[in-house]
């Protein structure tokens, strides 16, 4: 019922009363005619009040309702013009704001009342609606605050995104667990033996079961934005999830479980592709390594991958183009040793990209046994299905380095 519907069951004021209420109410006393009732309604005999009594009655009831409606308005006004809560700052202490992403200003206020940045949230949003910059201009990330803030000048730090406190750590991909661990530390606050501690909670990382609590390989080469509460192990953690979206984003596991392979065999795969590859080269490069290992009675190649980045893996030392017979023998022994031992070596030797996981996931189509890079500046890199083409290719390397001596 909206406030403009007559009340139900009223009897218009010029009604005439019907025939049984004008029998209970005689018009020998017309001064003391009550008024008419609704429809339908019965009024209980009651002894009669005479004189001025029920008049002062009325005025009285009026009066107390004119009162409570006074009252209750006056009320009324005073929460509309009274004050917000409001503090005048500047502030003390430390507190460490995040804003999500999806936060919107009624989010960030309740957030900023519950660590007693501002002391309502009507200050804060106000104070955000009259900023030019408004909501559009907050972005996501950690900021630093102060207890019992000025609810403006809360705003004016959140609008610019120059207070937006971070470690910034980027990590490119093809690097090993080590030099990971060497950019975190030299990136963030702490220390390079906080990081290899860390990593040896491997129940905690979130590593899938087939890494066997091994994490090279799944710390997700990518640029991270840490938040001033971050820890050795939630910086690792979110490595290791960012892995998994790129390992879910490629379809890793079904890749691997369609290839014959596990997905610990298709990790090592996408790693050495990551050392060898470049660009639209890499699903070649991953076909290359798939036929070797699917066709060890070729006569050729007899199971061995060859492959340099997993002996410098072994020889713990940075790429480098060409290997010697001494260095390789010198690691013959090791399971990373391509030249040396057949097959897959046991895990992952660096951390592949996404480009990498793709590419092992879903290798060309094609009868290659040998690639070779003939220009290192631009990554040329030249395929081969029989030893002759090799031998070709490999002469243009040759070539190559006899006048750029600097890079081979």
């Amino acid at each position: 019922m909206t406030e403009h519907d007559p009340a139900p069951d009223s009897v218009p004021a010029d009604e005439s009363l019907p025939d049984e209420l004008a029998a209970e109410h005689p018009e020998e006393h017309p001064e003391e005619q009550p008024l008419p009732l609704p429809v339908g309604s019965r009024r209980k005999p009651r002894g009669r009040l005479s004189g001025c009594i029920p008049v002062l009655l009325v005025l009285a009831l009026l009066g107390g309702g004119a009162y409570f409606g006074i009252t209750r308005g006056a009320e009324a006004l005073r929460d509309q013009f009274q004050e917000t809560a409001d503090y005048t700052g500047p502030g003390q202490g430390k507190v460490a704001f995040q804003v999500n992403d999806g936060d919107t200003i009624s989010d960030m206020a309740t957030g900023l009342v519950e660590a007693d940045v501002v002391a309502s949230r009507e200050a804060f949003t106000e104070a955000a609606a009259l900023d030019p910059e408004g909501s559009r201009g907050i972005q996501v990330g950690f900021y630093e605050l102060q207890k019992q803030m000025r609810a403006s000048d809360v705003v004016q730090i959140l609008v610019d995104p120059s207070n937006i406190v971070s470690d910034v750590v980027a990590v490119p991909e093809g690097l090993t667990v080590n030099q990971i661990v060497d950019i975190l530390a030299k990136s963030t606050d702490f220390k390079a033996k906080q990081f290899t501690k860390a990593l040896k909670k491997s129940d905690k990382l979130g590593l899938p079961d087939y890494a066997d609590g091994n994490p090279e390989g799944y710390l997700f080469p990518a640029t991270y934005s840490f938040g001033p509460d971050a820890k050795p192990l939630t910086m690792l953690t979110a490595m290791v999830d960012r892995w998994r979206q790129a390992a879910d984003s490629a379809g890793l596991e079904q890749a691997a479980a369609d290839l014959g392979y596990t997905p610990h065999e298709l990790m090592t795969i996408a790693s050495m592709v990551q050392a060898e590859g470049r660009g639209d080269d890499m699903p070649k490069v991953s076909r290359v390594i798939y036929n070797r290992l699917e066709n060890p009675d070729n006569g050729i190649t007899q199971g061995f991958l060859q492959i340099d980045a997993t002996v410098n893996y072994a020889l713990g030392q940075s790429p480098i183009a060409r290997l010697t017979i001494d260095q390789i023998d010198s690691v013959a022994d090791s399971p990373y040793n391509t030249y040396r031992q057949q097959g897959l070596p046991p895990g992952p030797i660096e951390a592949p990209g996404d480009d990498a996981i793709a590419a092992a996931s879903s290798p060309d189509d094609g009868d290659w046994l040998f690639y070779v890079t003939v220009n290192l500046e631009t990554g040329e890199t030249k395929f081969a299905e029989t030893n002759e083409e090799f031998l070709q290719f490999k002469g243009e390397f040759d070539q190559y380095c006899a006048t750029q001596s600097d890079r081979c």
